[in-house]
């Protein structure tokens, strides 16, 4: 008998320690409002491009296939981003892999697995202004050598 008064003597004293540290105030926390935007959120107009060669005589090509060309790239003058066409094919034309934001690019033809037609580069910007009858900005990337 003694034994069990003195377990319940100890349980409620431990309840009236363990309530007497606990609190019954609400604590109201602000939340911290993040006011930054990530530049991939944002809505950015961009462009769908089709790619040509512009030959060493000045003609614009447009189509045809048989050409050593393993591609184009387009890389922002700005950010640096770059953009490729899509996969590899010997036909022309071919469409960047993704619409292009709005900006200034550096297009580039990529060397085939020939090795037996050099391309160059060609800068021009990519904006509504630019944009042609068919939906398309075209870029004609010259041909600066061939074998």
């Amino acid at each position: 008998m003694k034994k069990s008064i003195f377990t319940v003597a100890a349980v409620v004293g431990l309840l009236a320690v363990t309530t007497s540290f606990s609190s019954t105030d609400v604590i109201e926390v602000q939340s911290k409002v993040c006011s930054e935007v990530s530049h991939k959120d944002a809505k950015t107009e961009t462009f769908k491009v089709r790619y040509g060669l512009l030959s060493k005589s000045g003609t614009k090509i447009l189509s045809g296939s048989g050409f050593d060309l393993g591609g184009f790239i387009a890389e922002n003058t700005v950010t640096g981003e770059t953009y490729y066409s899509i996969g590899y094919t010997p036909s022309l034309p071919q469409y960047s892999e993704e619409d292009l934001p709005a900006g200034t690019y550096a297009f580039s033809g990529i060397q085939g697995q020939g090795g037996w037609v050099g391309y160059g580069t060609v800068v021009a910007t990519v904006s509504e202004a630019n944009v042609d009858a068919d939906g398309y900005i075209t870029i004609y990337v010259p041909i600066t050598w061939e074998e």
